[in-house]
């Protein structure tokens, strides 16, 4: 009996043991994350292996960027709204909003255009491996969306798609 109560309070230590290293490490994890807080472009210097003086240059870039970035979402907005008032409650695609949806594609893809210029400009102020590293990301996220939404629709590769 007695080797019974050994064992049992030996395993109690062990799990209390093994409990409170694990708080431990876990609080000291937290008070870690939040020292630091992120923000929208942290992520670059640990992704890219970038200096503070990139990744303020890329700041720089990035705030200059968001001014354009927030007039081209705001003309899109618009004519989508044009394109709700010409749909209307109709179930026929009329001639006005045809054009709206032409309308539409033209501002996208003079987006996507402005996104790649700045995704090459913000490239450029990276070591050259990591820039083109960046670049090729950004141009899948960008010029892949509707291949992606095709798959997702779907259930078939970008290979199957074209074949």
């Amino acid at each position: 009996m007695n080797r019974s109560w050994i064992i049992l309070l030996g395993a109690l230590a062990l799990g209390a043991a093994v409990f409170t290293g694990a708080y431990w490490i876990s609080q000291r994890a937290a008070v870690r994350c939040c020292a630091a807080p992120a923000d929208e472009l942290s992520w670059l210097m640990t992704e890219y292996h970038l200096s503070a003086a990139e990744l303020g240059r890329i700041r720089e870039l990035h705030a200059g960027y968001l001014p354009q970035c927030a007039a081209m979402c705001a003309k899109i907005a618009t004519k989508k709204q044009e394109l709700e008032a010409a749909l209307g409650a109709g179930t026929n695609l009329t001639a006005e909003a045809q054009a709206k949806l032409g309308e539409i594609a033209a501002l996208r893809a003079e987006c996507q255009g402005q996104m790649l210029r700045h995704f090459i400009t913000v490239s450029q102020a990276m070591p050259p491996e990591q820039g083109q590293r960046y670049l090729a990301e950004m141009k899948r996220l960008t010029l892949g969306t509707n291949e992606m939404m095709g798959q997702a629709r779907s259930g078939a590769t970008v290979h199957e798609q074209h074949h």
